[in-house]
């Protein structure tokens, strides 16, 4: 179970990464503005502080659940399961939020959540 939970940690990991790049450093350009449904480039400048805070939200989470996957191999595993479990709950409560408050947005919101819920379950039971 724990081999299977580091995995899905990592792709949640990768996920979370891939998601800091889009807000926080190509928030503006066009392809990543249709991802979230931004139709002008006033509206993307104007959001622009907000989706650049919240990338890095997601790079943090990455690198804590990178951090616990490590942790977790080398010889701490009681530090490492606690970061896994503590950065894979917020992945999935951030997914769930989003969720609730922008429907239009739940393709994201999935992609972000699933692997972090595996992830989770999967920690838990392993435990």
């Amino acid at each position: 179970m724990l081999v299977a939970a580091a995995i899905f940690t990592l792709v949640s990991a990768a996920v979370h990464f891939y998601f800091f790049v889009l807000e926080s450093l190509r928030w503006n350009v066009p392809e990543t503005m249709g991802v979230y449904g931004i139709t002008s480039s006033v509206d993307a400048e104007t959001t622009q502080p907000l989706a650049y805070t919240q990338g890095f939200y997601n790079l943090f989470l990455g690198v804590g659940a990178v951090l616990g996957v490590l942790l977790l191999g080398v010889s701490s595993p009681v530090a490492g399961m606690t970061l896994i479990s503590f950065s894979t709950a917020c992945m999935v409560l951030a997914s769930v939020v989003l969720l609730a408050s922008r429907w239009p947005l739940a393709r994201i919101a999935l992609i972000r959540g699933i692997p972090a819920l595996l992830a989770l379950v999967l920690a838990l039971m392993g435990s």
